[in-house]
């Protein structure tokens, strides 16, 4: 199936948005191909997976013509094609600082490494958690030998999730070691020079957001 890059895009031009769709569509032609199924429509993809049909092939339509008139997508081509774009077909690199009970969590989370995020290291300023390993087998680091270790091996994405207080200084390090990407679970906003993408991943927030939500229901209830 032919799959013309347009050759139109860049960071700046592609919003958070349109990349999580990308994300979401990976999921469901993943789950497609579990399934042996060869071709899907748009319309299909979306009654299935309860998304937008439109939306689908606006999405896809800016990055090329992946479709077949009669047919609809390749499942296994559009997969490719998708993880293509979204950087999947080369292994991503990743740091996580903070060997708490949530770092240790995220570097054992067996979806990263499906997709091939490769978790190289906990990193932790706690002199005792030094050389030990999570359950999955992910060794925790001085934080201290970041720099000389980013020197050997870059990393593209740092996971951050020490306390909040620490935050700052962390991604400040990381930063200046040349990474350009954060993936922040501490509280607060964080200053980042231009170039390099933040996003934050706040816990509380998104249960305070559950919470209105849960009160507006019981108010309209009462209404």
């Amino acid at each position: 199936m032919p799959g013309r890059n347009k050759g139109k895009f860049g960071n700046d031009q592609v919003s958070e948005l349109t990349a999580g769709r990308l994300s979401v569509y990976l999921r469901c032609l993943n789950a497609l191909d579990d399934e042996g199924t060869k071709t899907v429509s748009s319309k299909a993809l979306a009654e299935q997976f309860h998304l937008n049909a439109a939306q689908i092939r606006k999405d896809l339509a800016y990055f090329g013509e992946f479709g077949v008139r009669g047919v609809g997508y390749y499942v296994k081509e559009l997969k490719r094609h998708l993880r293509q774009i979204l950087g999947l077909d080369r292994t991503v690199r990743v740091g996580i600082f903070g060997a708490g009970n949530l770092g240790m969590a995220l570097a054992d989370y067996p979806g990263f490494r499906r997709e091939g995020f490769v978790i190289v290291g906990l990193f932790d300023a706690a002199k005792a958690k030094v050389g030990q390993q999570s359950r999955g087998g992910v060794r925790i680091f001085d934080v201290a030998d970041f720099k000389k270790m980013v020197k050997k091996e870059p990393i593209d994405i740092a996971v951050v999730a020490v306390p909040a207080a620490a935050a700052q200084s962390v991604v400040d390090e990381v930063v200046s070691c040349g990474v350009r990407a954060v993936l922040n679970f501490s509280p607060g906003t964080l200053k980042v020079p231009a170039g390099v993408r933040v996003k934050n991943m706040d816990l509380t927030v998104s249960m305070e957001s559950l919470s209105f939500f849960l009160a507006r229901g019981d108010a309209d209830g009462r209404a």
